[in-house]
């Protein structure tokens, strides 16, 4: 019965492929109408997360995200620059994939960032929870060397 009830609220939020990423690592994509995205840059309240600062500079900032997102459970680095990072995530059960962007800006020293589901509608607030994790994690006491 529980599996049937997953199965089935999986299906009410099943929507098509959504362009997830961004078309270059100069800028993120905007987040679609669907509440599965958050990003720094919406202007969406229900998508709007705060962006993060550097930590004393960006390859410093990098690193930090690196190290971060490769202890995370069903996390792939696709690709790393020092100033954009690409990670998949896949959920557990019905391995769906969430593209996470990482946009470094050295002129304002923040890190932009956007998690967004490939597709589906809803994701049960997943991308933001992942966010904050990592949000949390980058901004803890021991993240900032000094």
């Amino acid at each position: 019965m529980a599996l049937f009830l997953i199965v089935m609220s999986t299906v009410g939020c099943a929507g098509h492929a959504q362009d997830s990423r961004s078309a270059t690592p100069a800028d993120l994509a905007p987040c679609p109408d669907s509440p599965n995205c958050v990003s720094t840059k919406s202007k969406d309240a229900g998508q709007a997360m705060p962006p993060l600062p550097y930590l004393k500079s960006g390859k410093e900032s990098m690193d930090r995200l690196l190290e971060i997102v490769r202890s995370m459970k069903r996390a792939t680095i696709v690709s790393t620059t020092p100033s954009h990072l690409h990670v998949e995530f896949r959920s557990a059960l019905f391995r769906f994939v969430d593209d996470v962007e990482f946009l470094l800006d050295d002129s304002a020293r923040l890190i932009h960032f956007r998690s967004a589901s490939r597709t589906g509608y809803c994701d049960f607030g997943v991308n933001r929870k992942r966010m904050k994790e990592i949000s949390d994690r980058y901004l803890s006491p021991s993240a900032k060397k000094d």
